[in-house]
């Protein structure tokens, strides 16, 4: 499927042709933010927690006030522009708009772009490769969902370069931080624990429904060598949902595990139950 229509700015525009500036801040420097949103059947899931995380994140970096009401109506309309597949990615898209050729930001306001596309289940489990490059709990894009995805995308080939779909983040200080667009959780005697916010790790909007939907499940600081000695590990994010972790590097697990499973369970259970769950 490719999207016939797609939102810039205030309206729809045919998707085949280009509508965003050259000089646009998001494009030349990578200073915007961005929100990637599962569809099933047409509808967004969880919208409203993506779009409170989408206004956080442009806050953060200074960027102007998201109207959260303006951007769901883009949605919206986009949605029902386009003939959406049963399963799809919905790409929410906030960045500084055009500016200078350096990294001063310009004054011509922000540029808001939503588009749909399809989107492909995960397996129910996978391979991850830890990376020697730290996440940086300290710094400024730390817990920011930006379009700075540069080091992402470096870690992320360097994963798949050793068999495995996810790379595995520490941070400065040796916390087990996060993957390259996912949460990551282990199992310890039972216990479902995840890095705390503190590490620099995104606030992820399945993270924070396994935290609320899970008995028991908590944050807590972790080190990166739990990867190597807890009984499961299982990724999160928007489009797996919930997805079991099979090798890290060189050592092999059973995935998913037996929590794991449970885990899985309760999530698909609530949320048929709740499409926007707060």
């Amino acid at each position: 499927m490719s999207a016939d229509k797609i939102w810039v700015g205030t309206g729809l525009v045919d998707g085949g042709a280009p509508h965003i500036s050259v000089f646009d801040h998001g494009f030349t420097v990578g200073d915007g933010v961005f929100e990637a949103v599962k569809a099933v059947g047409g509808r967004p899931f969880a919208l409203t927690r993506h779009l409170q995380r989408l206004a956080g994140s442009a806050a953060a970096l200074g960027l102007p006030t998201v109207d959260v009401d303006a951007v769901r109506h883009a949605v919206t309309e986009t949605l029902l522009a386009n003939d959406v597949p049963p399963l799809a990615r919905i790409r929410i898209t906030y960045t500084a708009g055009v500016a200078p050729l350096g990294s001063e930001r310009g004054d011509h306001g922000p540029t808001l772009v939503v588009a749909v596309g399809p989107a492909k289940a995960h397996a129910e489990s996978t391979a991850v490769a830890t990376v020697p490059w730290p996440r940086n709990e300290r710094g400024a894009l730390a817990g920011v969902k930006s379009t700075s995805y540069a080091e992402n995308a470096k870690a992320l080939a360097h994963a798949m370069q050793a068999g495995a779909t996810e790379a595995i983040f520490a941070d400065t200080t040796g916390r087990l931080c996060e993957g390259t667009g996912s949460n990551v959780f282990v199992v310890r005697e039972g216990r479902v624990l995840t890095p705390t916010l503190d590490t620099g790790c995104l606030a992820g909007v399945t993270r924070a429904l396994i935290l609320k939907w899970v008995p028991g499940a908590e944050e807590t600081d972790l080190s990166i060598t739990a990867l190597q000695d807890s009984d499961e590990v299982f990724l999160t994010s928007t489009l797996r949902d919930v997805q079991g972790v099979r090798r890290i590097d060189d050592r092999e697990l059973a995935a998913p595990g037996p929590v794991t499973k449970d885990v899985m369970a309760v999530f698909a259970e609530r949320a048929a139950q709740e499409h926007d769950p707060l």
